[in-house]
């Protein structure tokens, strides 16, 4: 399930990666693709289908999303940082609780 990430160096470039992610292995509509677009609601993906998302992007840029990840997410934005501050692209998300911190930190080699 692993796809390229030439060219990703940034957040910004994550965030573009994952659209496009979306809108070739699901279909979804690029418009409906913003930051503040819910993965479930707007962008109407199954919990399955967020799922798989977070397995193309773990095996992508081999990272590792510990268990309740679904829990912290819920806007298209979020996944995005998220997965951008595991890999060291941005900041620690302002969002996500310390308990989940600490588990993501505890798989993944995260700089302070």
């Amino acid at each position: 399930m692993s796809k390229s990430i030439e060219g990703v160096s940034n957040w910004m470039h994550m965030f573009r990666w994952i659209v496009k992610l979306i809108r070739d292995e699901y279909g979804v509509d690029e418009a409906l693709l913003t930051r503040n677009a819910t993965l479930e609601t707007d962008i109407q993906l199954s919990i399955d289908q967020v799922e798989q998302v977070l397995e193309y992007i773990s095996e992508s840029f081999a990272i590792r999303f510990p268990e309740g990840t679904l829990d912290e997410l819920v806007k298209l934005e979020e996944l995005c940082l998220l997965a951008s501050w595991i890999k060291g692209y941005y900041k620690r998300p302002e969002f996500i609780s310390d308990a989940f911190e600490a588990r993501c930190r505890s798989i993944n080699q995260i700089a302070a």
